[in-house]
């Protein structure tokens, strides 16, 4: 495996480093209402509807949850309530990280610039940032560049903001649809993609991959 030195090691937060608890939540609010056996079904369905959100044009993070949760429900023909819905954004900005976290961002920390680019709303991030326990050089959120991930135009201001090069830069994502792929259509080619069973793996597209956030400092020689 080939070291890779970058200016900025640039980090998608919710999934990767934090824990993202949706499926989690969305397991406990409906098992009264949806059979155990069609439940992932379901859990699929609502993080398809999350991912559609995001691709017009920037609305605030908290209808994106809602909106993408009340499709779900309305195309199974699933009663929620409005609390419910708000109980997932509310509870964005309390989820801490991987337990395989901490202790390899805090190493790299020490040689690389760690950046942050979020779907997050601005009010939610530093709660998850500060739960990680390693200094970033920025958190650059959606709500503030009005424009999520997967768009292009999300990677082109991180990168415009950070005044570097798509060459300068090692991406590390969970994410195929919404970080790596984008990613590689901009031209980042050192690319870390964290498989924690988001999404399936496709080399092709370029990345390093590894089962948790422990195989990074190997990557960039630590």
């Amino acid at each position: 495996m080939s070291i890779v030195r970058p200016k900025f090691i640039t980090f998608d937060c919710y999934g990767t480093l934090t824990r993202f608890r949706m499926a989690d939540m969305t397991r406990a609010i409906f098992a009264d209402r949806i059979e155990a056996g069609r439940m992932d079904e379901f859990v699929k369905l609502f993080a398809s509807y999350r991912f559609d959100e995001v691709l017009d044009q920037w609305k605030p993070y908290e209808d994106v949850v809602k909106n993408a949760i009340k499709r779900a429900c309305a195309r199974w023909g699933v009663p929620i309530t409005d609390a419910e819905a708000q109980s997932y954004y509310n509870a964005v900005p309390t989820w801490g990280p991987h337990p395989d976290v901490p202790e390899p961002l805090a190493r790299v920390a020490k040689e690389f610039p760690l950046v942050i680019y979020s779907n997050a709303a601005n009010s939610q991030i530093m709660h998850n940032v500060e739960l990680l326990g390693a200094p970033f050089h920025k958190v650059f959120t959606a709500e503030t560049a009005k424009v999520y991930k997967p768009r292009l135009a999300a990677f082109e201001y991180m990168i415009d903001n950070l005044n570097c090069s798509p060459d300068d830069i090692l991406h590390v994502s969970s994410s195929l649809r919404y970080d790596l792929i984008p990613a590689n259509q901009m031209g980042i080619k050192n690319k870390v993609y964290v498989n924690r069973g988001h999404d399936e793996s496709s080399p092709a597209y370029g990345y390093h991959e590894i089962a948790d956030l422990s195989g990074l400092p190997a990557i960039v020689g630590l």
